[in-house]
C-alpha cells in the first residue's frame, strides 16, 4: 500500500511542481493580477505597482542571500546603479528603452564583479560590511560623476515604449511591472532546481563540502552576485521610472534592510517566501498608519516615515527571528500540516 506521495523519474525531481492545485491557484492569482488594475483607485494601484516592483528586488536578494547564503547590505547599491543605467542612456542620450533595461541588468552585473571578487573570502558579517561599503561608494561616485548623472540633481524618467506598446499611464506601467515581476519568478525558480541552483544551495549549507564534491566556488560564487545583481539593476529601472526621477535621494540605505526584512520575514531560501515577505513589507507602513490614524497619531506617522519604518523593520525582524525564525512560510507549512492531520495533530 502506497503510504505517501515519492518522486519516481528525474522530470518529477525538478518540476516546477507536481500539485494541480498549486498550479490552479496560480493562475487564478496570476488572472487576478491582471484584471486588478482596471478596478483598482489610483492610491491602491501605486501599493499593487511598489508591490511587484519590490518583487523582482526581493526575488534577486533571495538568489545570492537565500540560495547561496551570502548576506549583502549593497542591495540600494545595485539599486542605484540600474537605475542610473537606465536613466543615462535613456533619458539623456535618448537611446532605446529596450537597450536601457538591458543594460539596467548588465552594468549591476559587471559591477557586482568587481564587489564579489574580494569578497570571495569572507562571509558573514566581513561581507555584509563589505558590501555596505560599496552602497557608500556608489552614492559618492553618482554625486561626483556631475558630467554623466547630473550629480545630487538627478535625472528625470518617462514610462518606456517598448515594441510599439506605450506603458505611459499608471494602468499600463503596472503591467509593464506585472511583466517584470512574472518573468523574475520564472527566472528564480528555474534557477533554483537547476544545476546551478543545487550548487548554490550546497555552498549555503556547507562550502566545505560542496567545494569536495567539485563544486568552483569561486565562480559559483560570482555567479549569484551578478544574477542577483542583474535582477536587481533591473528593479532599480522599474523604480526610477515609478518615481519618474532618479537621484540618490530617492534611494536611501533602508532599501537594503527592507530586502533584508522581506527575506527573513518571507523566508530564507523560499521563492514563495519572499512573494509573501514583500506583500507583507511593503503593505506593512500603510497598515500601521491606519491603525496610528484610528488613534490620532496619523501626524506622528506622516512627519516621522522613515524613521518609523525604520522601527518597524527592526521590530518585524527581532519578532520573526525570535517567534518564527522559518518566516511566513514556514508558519504556511505548519498550518497545512495542522490540517492535514487534524484532529490528530497534537
Amino acid at each position: 500500500m502506497r503510504s505517501g506521495t515519492y518522486k519516481e523519474t528525474y522530470s518529477e525531481l525538478v518540476a516546477l511542481t507536481d500539485s494541480a492545485l498549486v498550479w490552479y491557484w496560480s493562475a487564478v492569482l496570476l488572472l487576478a493580477l491582471i484584471i486588478a488594475p482596471y478596478f483598482l483607485n489610483t492610491y491602491a494601484l501605486a501599493f499593487l505597482t511598489l508591490i511587484l516592483i519590490t518583487g523582482v528586488s526581493a526575488l534577486g536578494l533571495n538568489i545570492l542571500t537565500g540560495f547561496t547564503g551570502l548576506i549583502s547590505l549593497g542591495q540600494v547599491g545595485f539599486l542605484l546603479t540600474g537605475a542610473y543605467a537606465y536613466a543615462i542612456p535613456v533619458a539623456k542620450y535618448g537611446w532605446s528603452p529596450l537597450a536601457g533595461f538591458a543594460l539596467a541588468a548588465l552594468v549591476p552585473a559587471a559591477v557586482s564583479l568587481v564587489v564579489g571578487a574580494p569578497s570571495l573570502r569572507l562571509k558573514g558579517l566581513y561581507l555584509a560590511i563589505t558590501t555596505l561599503a560599496f552602497s557608500f561608494i556608489i552614492n559618492t561616485v553618482i554625486l561626483e560623476a556631475r558630467w554623466l548623472t547630473n550629480g545630487a540633481r538627478g535625472l528625470h524618467v518617462r514610462h518606456p515604449t517598448l515594441f510599439g506598446l506605450s506603458f505611459d499611464g499608471d494602468v499600463a506601467f503596472a503591467y509593464l511591472c506585472l511583466g517584470f515581476a512574472v518573468a523574475a519568478l520564472l527566472a528564480t525558480l528555474n534557477i533554483r532546481r537547476s544545476r546551478v541552483g543545487r550548487a548554490f544551495v550546497a555552498i549555503r549549507d556547507n562550502d566545505i563540502a560542496a567545494r569536495a564534491m567539485g563544486i568552483n566556488l569561486h565562480a559559483y560564487k560570482l555567479l549569484a552576485f551578478a544574477t542577483s545583481a542583474a535582477l536587481t539593476g533591473v528593479a532599480g529601472a522599474l523604480y526610477g521610472l515609478y518615481l519618474s526621477f532618479v537621484s540618490v535621494e530617492g534611494f536611501p540605505f533602508l532599501l537594503s534592510i527592507e530586502a533584508l526584512a522581506i527575506l527573513i520575514v518571507g523566508g530564507l531560501g523560499s521563492t514563495l517566501g519572499a512573494v509573501l515577505g514583500t506583500v507583507f513589507i511593503v503593505l506593512l507602513p500603510e497598515a500601521t498608519r491606519m491603525v496610528f490614524s484610528t488613534f490620532g497619531g496619523e501626524t506622528l506617522f506622516t512627519t516621522g516615515a522613515q524613521e518609523l519604518k525604520s522601527i518597524l523593520y527592526g521590530l518585524v525582524i527581532i519578532l520573526f527571528l525570535r517567534f518564527q525564525p522559518r518566516g511566513l512560510v514556514g508558519a504556511w507549512h505548519d498550518l497545512k500540516r495542522t490540517w492535514v492531520n487534524w484532529p490528530l495533530r497534537y
